[in-house]
């Protein structure tokens, strides 16, 4: 699976951003989808993910009620939605692919970064205060 992240960009605080993670290759409904982000000097950490089917998503605890992560597999696309930003959501962002599906007993498994097989090239994100 190849992964094309876009939609980054310099926004002020408050304001909103949509991110599109675009994949080609193998089947992507068979593949769980997250986003992780990473700020200089700062590890790599997760910010949502969402099972094969969309029924199921789950959130990092900084951006839940503000961001939300959708897909369209009739597009093989993936989407975070980001509103109500704040500067602290600076960083490059990161589309990853799963083959193993997201589920209520593996939900916090999705928070791992080596649980993901592909991962795409990054976006930046830039929030100005």
């Amino acid at each position: 699976v190849q992964l094309q992240a876009s939609g980054g960009g310099l926004v002020q605080a408050g304001g909103s951003l949509r991110l599109s993670c675009a994949a080609s290759g193998r089947t992507f409904s068979s593949y769980a989808m997250g986003w992780f982000r990473q700020a200089p000097g700062k590890e790599r950490e997760f910010v949502a993910a969402i099972s094969w089917s969309g029924g199921l998503t789950y959130y990092a605890d900084s951006v839940q009620g503000r961001f939300t992560i959708s897909r369209d597999n009739a597009k093989n696309t993936v989407y975070l939605q980001m509103n109500s930003l704040k500067p602290e959501d600076t960083a490059v962002y990161y589309c990853a692919a799963d083959s193993e599906d997201l589920t209520w007993a593996t939900i916090t498994y999705a928070e791992i970064v080596v649980e993901y097989d592909y991962w795409g090239q990054g976006t930046q994100v830039t929030v100005s205060s």
